[in-house]
């Protein structure tokens, strides 16, 4: 169908023609997510309804155009990308419902709502939103259900999934249908929530979400550990979790991390220790004082060169920023990032650390590692230069083996960044043919025609990992 013809559908069902945009230069500026890859869309809808919405996927259906629903973009497995031209749906403006309900502890909210601003009104009312992801201030909560996003807190409070009781949803041929509830116990058949929240936009577009909150915990203690063998930090990860305490935050900062941040500013950071753990303690004060001086020993016993515990909040905060630096630091050198999540067992971090400083050396790359050690879930990053092609080639070559090293010891290709275009030909890796054939029976039952965020999860034959933009 020409753009034109289906522009003048699409204006029978958006009344204000200013939200459907046909220009090259509007169609351009979603061509791209944070990740690799530049595919042009035909038309972009910025919907602002469930109405407009379930009537758009009802006129894909019919034509057999491809839709692709979208949020700020900030994903980094390449989910929003339209890699068959259609529809693209930005659901990014649609954010006019955010309430919060203190007695049923519990927040409904559109698709187009920031992630942060849902933590700040729930704080309003001393509850919290737990998942806390990087991108949390840019990023849509469409977004972050759709990729089921985690963050730093996700070792004690879970992921997005764990907070997710009910939802309105588009089905891929425009009907609309309500998951779960408002109440924390739903057991009435399958648990069709659970199976939209990380399904990546491929089976519904999530209209409205009912969020379960938390009670803000009353204080927090952080502490830096200092160590010069990543092995020990990873002993130091192990005690501190079997001894029953349970951290809110527990993150990794290998050595070339480390020196990066310096360089980027200066923080008088230990340049040449080979790791540096961040933790972070949260609850009763009585409690996680005692808690904070019992990781103080596990830290010490495991070789820990220093530690450091902040006594106020500024001090906490300092420690904090280090790890906040890591994402502009790393990319002082090169402008190209690489941002993985391999996740792996906690007692194979050690292992992995090991494996990731063959695969530096074997290909010669700029490769960093940091992330949150206490659910394994760690962010091997590697700057390059995407205009230098044979580097390129050997960053591709790498990730390769990063994602089959996570595999091999018992991990998962992603934690929180979601399959996308990216990471689709290593699938069957890690599900085998079956496993994988399953996942397919699913979403075709859901989506029958195949309209729905098409050339996502499923590697096409031949399909290969490809870090160049085109």
């Amino acid at each position: 169908m020409k753009q034109e013809e289906l522009a003048a559908l699409l204006k029978e069902i958006i009344r204000d023609e200013k939200r459907i945009l046909t220009d090259k230069v509007d169609l351009y500026s979603y061509s791209y997510d944070a990740s690799f890859g530049t595919y042009l869309p035909d038309i972009v809808v910025l919907v602002m309804s469930t109405t407009e919405v379930a009537a758009i996927m009802k006129l894909a259906n019919k034509h057999g155009i491809p839709v692709y629903p979208r949020g700020q973009a900030t994903s980094l497995s390449g989910g929003p990308l339209p890699v068959h031209g259609g529809i693209v749906l930005d659901l990014s403006k649609w954010d006019d419902v955010l309430k919060v309900d203190a007695e049923d502890m519990v927040a409904v909210v559109s698709p187009g709502v920031l992630t942060a601003d849902i933590n700040d009104a729930a704080l309003e009312v001393g509850l919290i939103y737990p998942p806390d992801p990087s991108s949390s201030n840019v990023s849509t909560i469409g977004g972050n259900l759709a990729e089921n996003s985690g963050g730093p807190r996700g070792l004690k409070y879970g992921v997005t999934k764990d907070y997710v009781i009910g939802l309105e949803v588009v089905t891929p041929e425009g009907e609309v249908i309500r998951t779960g509830g408002r109440t924390v116990k739903n057991v009435t058949g399958y648990d069709l929530t659970k199976l939209i929240v990380g399904s990546e936009g491929t089976l519904g577009i999530i209209t409205e979400a009912t969020l379960r909150l938390y009670p803000k915990p009353q204080a927090t203690k952080t502490m830096m550990a200092v160590f010069d063998d990543i092995v020990d930090s990873g002993k130091a990860i192990t005690k501190i979790l079997s001894s029953g305490i349970l951290p809110s935050k527990l993150e990794i900062m290998d050595n070339a991390t480390i020196q990066a941040v310096e360089a980027y500013e200066p923080l008088g950071l230990p340049v040449d220790a080979e790791a540096m753990l961040l933790v972070e303690l949260d609850g009763h004060p009585a409690a996680i004082d005692e808690e904070i001086l019992r990781v103080e020993k596990v830290c010490k016993e495991t070789e820990a060169r220093t530690v450091k515990v902040a006594n106020t909040s500024e001090e906490a905060n300092e420690l904090w920023r280090a790890r906040k630096l890591v994402s502009p630091a790393i990319v002082r050198e090169k402008p190209t990032k690489i941002s993985e999540d391999a996740t792996i067992p906690r007692s194979k971090i050690p292992d992995m650390f090991q494996r990731l400083k063959e695969i530096r050396e074997k290909y010669n790359i700029d490769l960093v590692v940091f992330g949150h050690a206490g659910d394994g879930n760690l962010h091997p990053n590697i700057i390059a230069d995407k205009r230098d092609k044979e580097e390129m080639r050997r960053v591709e070559q790498a990730v390769e083996e990063i994602f089959k090293a996570a595999i091999e010891l018992g991990g998962t290709l992603s934690g929180e960044h979601g399959i996308g275009t990216l990471k689709a030909p290593f699938m069957e890796m890690e599900l085998g043919e079956v496993g994988l054939d399953m996942m397919k029976r699913i979403k075709e039952s859901w989506d029958p025609n195949n309209i729905l965020n098409p050339g996502k999860i499923f590697p096409q034959p031949g399909q290969r990992l490809v870090l160049t933009n085109g």
